[in-house]
């Protein structure tokens, strides 16, 4: 009978070993989620810097061929060539 509480009481050892690591992981998988939504946050706001950046630069891009640089003058010409039609369109569904 001894030998069957020895079984016994290892056992329980073991499942009491299990379950504090069960625990530990338990909270480094929180501290891990925790740590990917502050990451996923800081590059949805990098994300929307470079974009934001990027309009910019386009916008003064097309500031500077329209100020006479020589440089992109066709892009610029095919720029106000799309607005020219958005507003076209525009008036278009307004006038309807």
């Amino acid at each position: 009978m001894s030998e069957l509480a020895e079984i016994v009481d290892s056992l329980e050892n073991k499942i009491s070993k299990l379950l504090h690591k069960l625990e530990l992981l338990n909270q480094a998988n929180t501290k891990l989620e925790e740590e990917l939504v502050t990451l996923k946050n800081n590059h949805q706001s990098a994300a929307e810097a470079v974009s934001e950046w990027e309009e910019k630069y386009k916008s003064l891009k097309l500031a500077n061929t329209m100020l006479g640089s020589d440089k992109d003058k066709t892009e610029a010409k095919l720029k106000i060539n799309a607005l020219i039609r958005e507003l076209d369109y525009c008036m278009a569904q307004l006038a309807e």
